[in-house]
């Protein structure tokens, strides 16, 4: 097998922080090669190089044996090479067609061509298995299918090696069956992947070969089928990593949440949350489980005061809070890690030290007189930080955009814990963690709710409902279909309950 691409000793430094320190990596024709490391490794600077965003400062690259310049990332385009980043890059309210051809358009004389280019999309569509529809608007599409688009447009420019930066991290369990499809498909055409992950699972399932880095350095690369899980786990974080939630057994006590019939509308103005009824209690975690836009989004908005509730009540320790502002829920014990931290979770052009007093830089320590105490503030983020491990280049004072998306996440659970609030609304905490991180986590949850506050937890990681919550509200189509004791059900019970099959009618 020849190599398509050979990264030689590739150094490159941000100010405060060596991101790749001397690391090399191989891509052979024809394979899928994963790139394995905690978050803030130095995984997406790496393959930012390859890509062209960034240019190395030591370290050569060769594609298809030959040594190059990637400048910028039209000239990797120009060399076959594409790439899905993270957080996609596609305009919300253009076409998927418009989309792809978007740098590259296509022209008849000098107007614009986007026929033929949809033509080709679905032909290109059809031969891979993306079952992309070229006139949908970004907007209207699922993030699954968002993600095709992306592919897509790599596959229109032609091409040869395609770089997947953490590509299942908001996707559906079924939503990355699908993928591991379309990446085996691509492979049989002839093309080469590289998948920045840190999900085992699903190295195991896809990959060939499995390159590891730790703190910027290369660790080694192994063959997938002959490595364990747990051996990929400790080249990763470099010590044992434990993957069963270690939990005594939870003592609720009064009823913190109570959720009496509420129906809350969703964005295309049908009711997405239908007479749902819940109690959290002190000491426990309660976690909801179901296929992503099944009513989760509805519920945890209209708790925290992000979406009006149609009908039904909310209370929160006995008092009732379903129409009072955002800023007086927070201010009586709601914590909030939202599902998109960008989105919800960050102002992206703020200091981390900025971010870290969101909610709170209007009360003592952090202001006096209206005027902001700034090395309160600091002291405050820096404590956050160094807790929850967030590793960034400058510290308090770096801007959120510039961290990984993992350490991003990090800084907005360590934000809402140290507000230690009464009920804390956990959607998909750990989504885009390596399982060091993950570890860390669930453990603070678990105190959390050993200190006897209440969690209400929404992930699509079905293991990680299970193995974490004490109770599980499964929801189908915007309605609660049963409550079941975690430590008496299974992965097949609560699958059939999401799928709409309720308790009751399978007896």
């Amino acid at each position: 097998m020849s190599n398509v691409v050979e990264m030689l000793n590739i150094r490159k430094e941000f100010p405060g922080i060596v991101a790749n320190d001397n690391i090399s990596l191989t891509l052979k024709k024809g394979e899928i090669h994963a790139l394995l490391g905690e978050n803030g490794a130095g995984k997406s600077t790496l393959m930012g190089v390859l890509f062209g965003m960034y240019q190395p400062d030591k370290g050569t690259i060769k594609v298809n044996g030959k040594e190059v310049r990637i400048s910028n990332p039209n000239v990797a385009n120009r060399l076959g090479i594409g790439m899905v980043h993270q957080h996609f890059k596609l305009v919300d309210n253009f076409t998927v067609t418009e989309n792809i051809i978007l740098g590259s358009e296509p022209l008849k004389g000098i107007v614009l061509d986007i026929d033929t280019a949809a033509k080709r999309i679905e032909e290109l569509s059809k031969h891979y298995g993306l079952n992309v529809d070229p006139h949908a608007k970004i907007e209207d599409i699922s993030v699954g299918m968002q993600q095709r688009v992306e592919i897509m447009k790599m596959l229109y420019r032609e091409a040869e090696v395609l770089i997947l930066d953490e590509p299942t991290a908001v996707l559906t369990p079924v939503e990355i069956e699908e993928l591991m499809k379309i990446m085996r498909n691509l492979i049989k055409e002839g093309k080469s992947i590289i998948i920045i992950t840190h999900k085992l699972k699903e190295i195991k399932a896809v990959a060939d070969r499995c390159t590891v880095i730790r703190r910027g350095k290369s660790i080694g690369t192994v063959n997938v089928a002959e490595a364990s899980e747990a051996s990929l786990a400790e080249m990763m974080v470099g010590r044992h990593v434990s993957f069963k939630v270690d939990k005594k057994e939870s003592t609720p006590g009064d009823v913190v949440l109570k959720i009496d019939s509420l129906s809350v509308k969703n964005n295309r103005k049908v009711m997405g949350l239908k007479g749902f009824s819940l109690e959290v209690r002190k000491g426990e975690i309660v976690g909801v489980a179901g296929v992503e836009g099944n009513g989760q989004t509805e519920l945890v908005e209209a708790i925290t005061g992000l979406r009006k509730a149609e009908s039904g009540k909310i209370f929160l320790n006995g008092e009732e809070i379903t129409n009072i502002p955002i800023r007086q829920r927070i201010e009586k014990g709601v914590g909030h890690i939202p599902e998109d931290r960008q989105k919800r979770g960050l102002v992206l052009d703020y200091t981390l030290q900025s971010n870290m007093v969101l909610e709170v830089y209007n009360k003592p320590p952090f202001a006096k007189n209206g005027l902001l105490n700034v090395s309160a503030i600091r002291n405050y983020a820096k404590k956050i930080l160094e807790n929850f491990d967030v590793r960034s280049g400058e510290g308090a004072s770096s801007i959120a955009r510039t961290l990984s998306g993992g350490n991003q996440q990090k800084a907005i659970i360590g934000r809402e814990l140290e507000l230690d609030p009464d009920l804390l609304i956990a959607v998909q905490p750990t989504r885009g963690l390596d399982v060091g991180s993950i570890e860390y986590i669930h453990k603070r949850l678990i105190e959390h709710r050993d200190k006897g506050k209440a969690v209400l937890l929404i992930s699509l990681e079905l293991d990680e409902v299970l193995q974490l919550s004490d109770r599980i509200a499964i929801v189908n189509n915007g309605e609660l279909i049963g409550v079941v004791q975690s430590a008496e059900t299974d992965e097949n019970e609560v699958g059939l309950m999401m799928a709409g099959i309720s308790k009751e009618r399978n007896v």
